[in-house]
């Protein structure tokens, strides 16, 4: 753990020191003023175990909404052109208590230009983040998979193993299995197996197994993440 502290506190300097070299003006003053405790345990808790990288992360990325007007968002993450991902990490009184009818309505137009652009959009209160980064970090691994992010992984995800991930994102049970699958997407359960068994190889699953090595079902897996449905 320690170890992974460290490789994460470097990674993070690194990130923190090329945006401010590349930075001026509003977004400088937002990255040294704005961008504090809870964008960085944002990074910490929920994206590092999950991601295992701060590569093509954006702090305090700065465009221009569809009226032209310059904004910012907490973090991008664009791994190529044709994927555009925004990141905010809302605080209770920046985003809620202290929030006037004005901001609330500016801030929601913000982001519905940002959708209406084509960009991708999680968002993650200050609470999810401290008390239930297990659930923020099962958002996030979902989220990747669905819109086909592999996450650092080199194989591809075929139709079906897409299908699988995006249904486990509303399946309410604690242990997936090929028959729930099957009957959830109209297949039958050997190709349900073969794909779970394949999404399992490549880490997006854990077989369950039973004592006398029966594989009894699947859960989500992230790494180094216990309780999934807390």
């Amino acid at each position: 753990m320690e170890k992974q502290d460290m490789a994460f506190e470097a990674a993070y300097g690194r990130l923190m020191e090329r945006a401010a070299t590349e930075s001026r003006g509003e977004r400088k003053r937002r990255l040294l003023e704005k961008h504090g405790h809870l964008e960085k345990l944002f990074l910490a808790s929920v994206w590092w175990p999950v991601i295992g990288s701060l590569d093509y992360l954006h702090p305090e990325y700065e465009y221009r909404d569809l009226n032209g007007r310059v904004r910012f968002c907490d973090y991008s993450y664009m791994p190529s052109r044709a994927f555009q991902l925004a990141i905010e990490a809302d605080g209770f009184g920046s985003h809620g208590r202290d929030m006037t009818r004005w901001q609330l309505d500016d801030e929601r137009e913000r982001q519905n230009h940002l959708l209406i652009d084509g960009w991708k959009l999680l968002r993650f209160t200050s609470d999810g983040i401290k008390e239930k980064s297990h659930r923020c970090q099962r958002t996030l691994l979902l989220a990747m998979a669905k819109w086909g992010q592999s996450l650092g992984r080199k194989e591809k995800l075929c139709v079906h193993e897409r299908a699988i991930i995006q249904f486990n994102t509303t399946f309410e049970g604690e242990i997936l299995k090929p028959s729930i699958v099957a009957e959830a997407l109209q297949i039958n359960s050997r190709t349900a197996i073969v794909h779970l068994k394949s999404l399992t190889e490549k880490g997006y699953f854990n077989a369950i197994i039973s004592p006398t090595g029966r594989v009894m079902g699947y859960v989500t897996a992230v790494p180094d993440i216990r309780d999934l449905k807390r």
